[in-house]
């Protein structure tokens, strides 16, 4: 996985720099007003609100942009879409398995903007649970490494509070635990006085498929049109790249 966890740290890092941060924030946003209208609009009493609200604020999303969508969504405030969420799968060149997650209020326009991002890429749309099976429901944190932090010191916090796993992803640590143990394994943090940088539930593949540097540049190059639909909020892939390639990418 190392490759791709790296790729993913290593773009959200780019998201936050470059053109696509008002795309950022639009997600960012979109995130806080669906926890907020399916678990209501406190974030003491509702863990996923208050997950997307730390990773907005993160990011630096204006406070008064997260207020508004965390009362649109709640409804204290009028407005808001009917945001639906609807899974597509595909496959990016090489075989290898994408699963796109899209909260949208027109699936017509949803559908034709992924189908679109894959063919036009290399892709193409597979049928419903052909790509999923490979792909695990999981939480996971991130955890930046700050002074002399160690893989160790965050396992110790978090392995009763039902972490699986801990890996070391360069810069940070990342947190693999039971999807319905994200909240545990956030709070074991917070209890332990380390600062985390996200934490969400997401897709892990089962198996991954090694990508050569040509391989690489096709994959990215499709999930990064797919992640300019404003539709798209997620894309997951079993793909890995190693560190040597990911080096030359970024070069």
């Amino acid at each position: 996985m190392s490759g791709h966890s790296k790729w993913a740290t290593t773009k959200h890092k780019k998201a936050a720099l470059d053109s696509k941060r008002g795309k950022l924030f639009a997600k960012l946003i979109k995130n806080i007003e669906v926890a907020a209208r399916t678990g209501g609009p406190d974030p003491d009493g509702n863990p996923t609100l208050y997950d997307a609200i730390t990773k907005a604020r993160k990011n630096s999303v204006p406070i008064d942009n997260i207020e508004r969508a965390r009362k649109r969504g709640g409804g204290l405030e009028a407005g808001g879409a009917d945001w639906q969420t609807i899974m597509y799968e595909g496959y990016a060149p090489g075989g290898v398995a994408v699963l796109i997650e899209c909260l949208t209020d027109n699936r017509n326009r949803a559908a034709s903007e992924v189908r679109v991002a894959l063919t036009r890429n290399g892709g193409s749309l597979a049928d419903p649970g052909s790509v999923a099976y490979m792909f695990n429901r999981k939480g996971v944190v991130l955890v930046p490494k700050a002074g002399d932090l160690s893989e160790d010191d965050v396992l110790m916090a978090v392995l009763d509070a039902g972490a699986e796993e801990v890996n070391d992803l360069g810069e940070s640590f990342e947190v693999v635990s039971e999807a319905t143990n994200l909240v545990e394994v956030r709070s074991a943090l917070q209890d332990a006085g380390i600062e985390y940088e996200s934490a969400e539930q997401s897709f892990l593949p089962s198996m991954n498929i090694p990508l050569d540097e040509e391989g690489a540049r096709k994959v990215f190059r499709l999930i990064d049109a797919l992640e300019d639909s404003d539709d798209v909020q997620n894309v997951w892939a079993n793909f890995d790249v190693s560190d040597e390639i990911m080096e030359k990418l970024e070069a």
